[in-house]
């Protein structure tokens, strides 16, 4: 026996409305097409599925067993179609980040915060970048987007600017590099360097200061929070680098000092990196506008 979707609106139609002119209204066809259907799907069960006696038409036994399984399946197949209808829309999705700098979690957070609200049913994660090769998963789509400042020349991906950032020097009040005007690469040497735990070539002071100049400092210390990072030096257990945008409050704070790196500064470039292919999905489009928004907030405080 060959049912399809349209026998189980049929079957259901007939039994809200009471008979077949109504239901044949009520489905958008004629009264003779619809009684030709519904003799062929007798023909093919073998049995009637109408008591056509009664008045209102009602179903028989067999009826009664189709109209159990419209009532099951028809929901389901409607929920379906409206969930492809919002992924043509663009109104649903899936949205993973990584992100590849370590404090921008800080940075990230509200604007996801915002990004929910309005975007309820698009499917939000945030996978640390550093675990794991976070562009080559972006074309893999493992992820949808990636946070990074190191962009690539890679097909099917596009690199769109966020903001720049300053990778500043910080120190306790009392350290003795807090009298400089700007720090060299030559006075991480003898210093212990407090960072985030990732490996040095994802790290600013390394890939664009450190490294270059040869230059290694005398211990490092792995630190997972921005928060503990600024208590350890305040606390003069160590000097830190970290974006200008993060550490913008301890300015204005007597325990700390920030100095640019080097006399001209180091400053880098944020970008999202999305495939090209989803650069049209509304939810993606609303996303990358909502982080350039609260960059520029950062950028003007």
């Amino acid at each position: 026996m060959h049912i399809e979707f349209r026998h189980l609106r049929t079957i259901k139609a007939i039994h809200e409305c009471g008979g077949l002119a109504r239901a044949a209204d009520q489905l958008n066809i004629t009264q003779s097409a619809l009684s030709h259907q519904i003799k062929g799907l007798e023909d093919q069960a073998g049995v009637e599925l109408f008591l056509r006696r009664s008045k209102p038409m009602k179903l028989s036994a067999a009826g009664l067993r189709l109209l159990r399984l419209a009532e099951q399946i028809l929901p389901q197949v409607e929920a379906t179609q409206q969930e492809f209808s919002s992924l043509r829309d663009g109104r649903t999705g899936r949205m993973h980040i990584a992100i590849e700098c370590h404090a921008c979690f800080e940075w990230l957070f509200p604007v996801l915060e915002t990004f929910r609200k309005s975007w309820g049913d698009v499917d939000v994660d945030i996978r640390p970048g550093l675990a794991f090769d976070a562009l080559p998963a972006l074309q893999k789509e493992e992820v949808d987007l990636v946070v990074s400042s190191d962009p690539e020349n890679l097909p099917g991906v596009e690199f769109i600017e966020l903001f720049d950032y300053d990778a500043v020097f910080v120190a306790a009040s009392a350290h003795p590099l807090a009298q400089k005007d700007f720090i060299d690469a030559e006075d991480f040497r003898g210093q212990t360097l407090i960072t985030y735990p990732v490996e040095r070539t994802r790290l600013d002071i390394f890939s664009q200061l450190l490294i270059p100049a040869r230059v290694e400092p005398a211990a490092i210390r792995q630190v997972e929070l921005t928060a503990v990072i600024l208590l350890l030096v305040a606390s003069n257990r160590g000097i830190s680098v970290l974006p200008d945008w993060v550490v913008r409050e301890v300015k204005y704070n007597s325990d700390y000092v920030t100095r640019p790196l080097t006399k001209d500064g180091i400053t880098r470039r944020l970008y999202a990196a999305v495939r090209t292919d989803d650069l049209e999905k509304p939810f993606v489009q609303e996303l990358i506008k909502l982080a350039e928004t609260e960059a520029r907030k950062l950028q003007s405080q």
